[in-house]
């Protein structure tokens, strides 16, 4: 082991960050919060039979980007692990995990809803985070611009919170920097936090496209740009540049 990676090992629980990093543009610039927040901040990724499994291979060029040209990412970023999950993908079936349309279901949530993807999310990551030794899990739920999915509320990881600390007995702390920002809100953050440079590194690298479309890019990246996520991505994107 390296004289950083060992350096980075002696960082204190409190003053380290889990990062669950999809390679999308909500967890890249949570990502990049956590670097400028925390003296160690390590990544985890989910494989759970999404259609859209593109993004684990768009999260590790993602991660390369950074390691080379965001300044904090150079001495605080970390091992990034991935986590199987497809056993649960097949279970809690959705349009994000087999070919059907994407539309609104009988309890008014759409159908790319994925029963408790966020909460299995967060108890794995809490099973690593307790491993290496870290307190904070920063997720880029978000409550504004999103697509109803109750599994992104403040309420719901609030007592996610809570069920971690009760139930590993660690003073884990869920931190969601995006929760009441617009998607307009977080182009802007992204730019606040890295300037240009980073900007570019979310456009040409990150993925959020439901349909994994990864053709021609448009301004706002890539993705087919019909799906909600991609809808949210361009309009957002958008609105910050007209109000820049």
């Amino acid at each position: 082991m390296s004289d950083a990676a060992l350096s980075l090992e002696a960082v204190p629980a409190e003053r380290s960050a889990l990062v669950l990093f999809s390679g999308g543009q909500d967890s890249t610039a949570c990502l990049a919060w956590a670097l400028t927040q925390f003296e160690r901040v390590e990544t985890v990724g989910f494989d759970y039979g999404q259609r859209h499994h593109i993004e684990m291979e768009t999260r590790t060029k993602v991660l390369a980007r950074l390691r080379r040209e965001y300044a904090p990412a150079q001495t605080k970023l970390g091992d990034d692990h991935v986590v199987d999950l497809k056993g649960f993908g097949r279970v809690a079936e959705s349009s994000l995990t087999r070919d059907q349309e994407i539309k609104m279901g009988e309890r008014g949530l759409p159908n790319s809803f994925v029963p408790g993807r966020n909460l299995a999310f967060f108890v794995y990551a809490a099973a690593v985070a307790d491993r290496r030794g870290i307190d904070h899990l920063v997720g880029g739920m978000c409550e504004t611009d999103f697509s109803g999915y109750p599994d992104c509320r403040k309420d719901t990881l609030d007592a996610m919170e809570r069920v971690l600390n009760l139930g590993i007995e660690r003073p884990y702390v869920i931190d969601t920097p995006l929760m009441y920002l617009t998607k307009a809100e977080t182009w802007a953050m992204t730019h606040d936090l890295g300037g240009d440079a980073l900007v570019e590194v979310v456009l040409e690298e990150t993925h959020t496209c439901y349909m994994g479309e990864r053709g021609a890019r448009h301004a706002w990246g890539y993705g087919c740009g019909t799906c909600p996520a991609c809808e949210l991505r361009a309009n957002g994107f958008e609105q910050w540049r007209a109000g820049k």
